[in-house]
């Protein structure tokens, strides 16, 4: 990567012109796309969220925030059968991974992560310095746990990963994230679960017995919260005394009061939340098999997304068409991967302009 020359110069510390920075999705000032690049919820919050943001507003916005977010903290706490002294929010749970990141993996040895995953981890580890140490996923792209394995505990300084994984969207079973946990017993194992309210099976309930167990949360995708940012992580209270100590280092007001009220809401409405994610479920199921049905192999998700290949087209050719009819979805320029495309999960009227904008490329390739 080409370094900014104004990063040459005595201005800047050195670590900034080292730092590879995350690429997020496309967000393009585009009308009429179907955007099924960035996995966010094709579906709006819950009205009550809207209602309570809006009120929230009415009331004033000239006095600070909560720093502790007592009310969404007791929220998040009640749903997950927790203490909320077991909970720490941020601002998004990409801020959240920065402070787990800065409070648990800085020992000097290498962060174990998969080699094919969320690629802010590497980010993070290039920011504080982190050394890192991939494990490949298996040629079927899951997890092998066994290959976290090591003589000397102490020679990594922790685990993360994403449950279910991204970008593949395959996710663990609670054995093999207990499996993980034992493996490394005095290091932190950081289980990222973005997308596991679509099918996963969150790892939140093993907290009580594992001290170095954190499950990172977020409300972006299956709240459908994405423009209001909020994260959280959950885990024993040493683990949340540490990221409130960096918290409180960083930023003391995380959260604004619009983002603790929506929250609030959100969780409060879980009729709605059950509404949304079993339609996003349901029609991941029905993309699949049409998917599957147009020639493409795809991966098992339990993910509001789907990873899929065709064995006769290359990747980013059918990502190109996709957009040049005005349908967003994200291919990545990396190996072992560089042939999927991974595709949100969007309504069923966008998953039908999906498919038959596909139908035309492929007709296009052929």
């Amino acid at each position: 990567m080409e370094v900014n020359p104004l990063l040459k110069s005595s201005f800047c510390s050195p670590v900034v012109s080292r730092l590879v920075p995350y690429v997020p999705g496309e967000q393009p000032k585009l009308d009429r796309l179907v955007k099924l690049n960035t996995n966010e919820n094709p579906y709006p919050p819950s009205p009550r969220v809207v209602a309570a943001i809006q009120a929230a507003a009415q009331q004033g916005l000239q006095l600070y925030p909560d720093p502790e977010s007592t009310a969404l903290r007791e929220a998040i706490a009640g749903h997950h059968g927790l203490a909320p002294k077991h909970v720490f929010l941020g601002n998004g749970s990409d801020e959240v991974l920065a402070h787990a990141f800065f409070a648990f993996f800085q020992h000097g040895c290498p962060l174990l992560m998969p080699d094919i995953s969320y690629s802010f981890y590497k980010v993070y580890c290039g920011l504080y310095g982190i050394p890192v140490e991939t494990v490949p996923l298996t040629p079927g792209m899951q997890l092998d746990v066994a290959g976290y394995a090591r003589q000397d505990g102490s020679s990594v300084a922790g685990v993360v990963i994403a449950n279910p994984n991204a970008p593949t969207g395959i996710g663990l079973a609670l054995s093999e994230i207990e499996q993980l946990l034992r493996l490394h017993p005095q290091r932190v194992v950081l289980v990222d679960e973005a997308y596991v309210d679509f099918g996963g099976e969150s790892a939140i309930p093993l907290i009580a017995r594992y001290p170095n167990l954190l499950v990172v949360h977020t409300l972006s995708k299956s709240r459908s919260l994405a423009g209001l940012r909020v994260g959280f992580a959950c885990g024993q209270a040493h683990l949340i005394d540490a990221l409130e100590r960096v918290k409180n280092s960083f930023n003391s007001y995380p959260l604004d009061r619009l983002a603790i009220v929506g929250g609030v809401a959100a969780f409060e409405d879980q009729a709605y939340f059950e509404q949304t994610r079993q339609a996003v479920m349901s029609s991941r199921e029905g993309l699949v098999l049409a998917l599957e049905d147009l020639g493409f192999v795809v991966l098992p998700s339990q993910a509001n997304f789907v990873f899929a290949r065709h064995p006769n087209h290359d990747a980013a050719g059918m990502a190109a068409g996709l957009r040049a009819q005005g349908v967003l979805v994200r291919h990545f320029k990396q190996p072992r991967i560089e042939q999927y495309l991974r595709i949100s999960i969007g309504t069923p009227a966008q998953c039908d302009e999906l498919l038959q904008a596909l139908g035309s490329v492929l007709s296009d390739l052929a």
